[in-house]
């Protein structure tokens, strides 16, 4: 799994033109899933920690200007859009291979559980993409302050 997590002034989704999703100060974070990712993923102490890691990162100012505040210390809003493009392979050729991907019907279940148990603990408004479909995110990069969060990597 991974997330590239962005703090944003204001984000929103749009499909055909239409908005589907909308936030003010907060993260907007695009989530992927690979190949190793499998339906119990939910079950394990990896997911719990990810989820742990989002809402408690200390990137937001405090008052001193230091980035000591996490999204749940401001009761900020939370966008999640999925984006199987993160796990694109870009090592051989100029077209990406995305076999590195999680297969779409697994992809889409465990999107669904970490949208369920993310809106849970959202401090603040709470908004989606759609997932399999072609999104524009509009979006004020706050900062710019993107962090990225690899399940490998924890």
């Amino acid at each position: 799994m991974r997330l590239v997590i962005q703090r944003v002034s204001d984000a929103r989704v749009l499909v055909r033109d239409a908005t589907v999703g909308e936030i003010g100060t907060g993260l907007l974070v695009l989530l992927g899933f690979g190949g190793a990712d499998q339906p119990d993923l939910p079950e394990t102490p990896v997911w719990r920690k990810m989820l742990d890691k989002l809402f408690n990162l200390r990137i937001f100012p405090d008052d001193a200007a230091k980035l000591n505040r996490s999204l749940s210390d401001i009761r900020g809003d939370l966008m999640l859009v999925s984006q199987f493009t993160l796990y694109a392979d870009c090592r051989k050729g100029r077209r990406p291979s995305f076999t590195n991907a999680c297969h779409p019907y697994i992809a889409e279940a465990l999107y669904e559980r970490f949208v369920e148990d993310a809106r849970k603990l959202a401090p603040g408004g709470f908004a989606t993409g759609r997932f399999g479909a072609e999104m524009h995110l509009d979006f004020t990069n706050w900062g710019p302050v993107t962090i990225i969060l690899d399940s490998d990597e924890l």
